[in-house]
């Protein structure tokens, strides 16, 4: 069994003080650091996403230039490719990350298998590749961009496990339902408290 870590979209744009900043946001990134600094030796390979939008554009409607955004499929311009907003957070700790990929150049993108390695492989070529059987994941938010990664993994056929204690979503209520639906489809919801050294 080769287990990873998926740390979705932890960035300045989308933590306190951001374009699009939930709350906890931060507490996510820090969290998150601390994980990998107790548990490093529990995965395999850790993969960290990042909305990397275009400037020159509306990337595929996803950006609301010319009405307001209904928050849905239209949003504030957000994770700038090069901008400080699309950086990681500074509280998270990258240098344990083995795969840095990058969505949404030019298009929506929820979910961490939309992007792409510098290189182009898609994270599913690489959770194949590297034998990589299950899946933990944390990040933001919960109820849009950590939801569909999730889905997705699930799909490719990995073990899913949600670590609740470090998401944080846009809306309660929105979360609650994406944690609930995730776990419908198979996904185990546990705390970073589950996770255990690799055997």
């Amino acid at each position: 069994m080769t287990r990873a870590l998926f740390i979705i979209d932890v960035q300045n744009d989308f933590t306190e003080g951001g374009a699009l900043g939930v709350e906890g946001g931060a507490a996510v990134a820090a969290g998150v650091s601390r994980l990998l600094a107790e548990h490093a030796d529990s995965y395999g390979y850790v993969f960290a996403s990042r909305d990397w939008h275009d400037i020159d554009n509306d990337n595929g409607g996803h950006f609301a230039r010319d009405a307001a955004p209904d928050y849905v499929t239209s949003w504030p311009v957000h994770c700038v490719a090069g901008t400080t907003g699309a950086e990681y957070h500074p509280a998270l700790a990258t240098d344990t990350v083995s795969f840095h990929i990058r969505k949404g150049q030019g298009k929506p993108a929820y979910s961490i298998f939309e992007g792409t390695t510098d290189t182009g492989e898609t994270v599913g070529e690489l959770l194949t590749s590297h034998g990589v059987t299950d899946v933990d994941i944390v990040g933001l938010a919960t109820d849009h961009c950590v939801r569909a990664s999730a889905m997705d993994a699930l799909e490719h056929g990995q073990r899913v496990r949600v670590l609740t204690d470090l998401v944080a979503g846009v809306a309660r209520d929105a979360s609650e339902a994406a944690l609930a639906e995730l776990a419908h489809a198979g996904a185990e919801l546990a705390t970073s408290a589950a996770v255990t050294p690799a055997a």
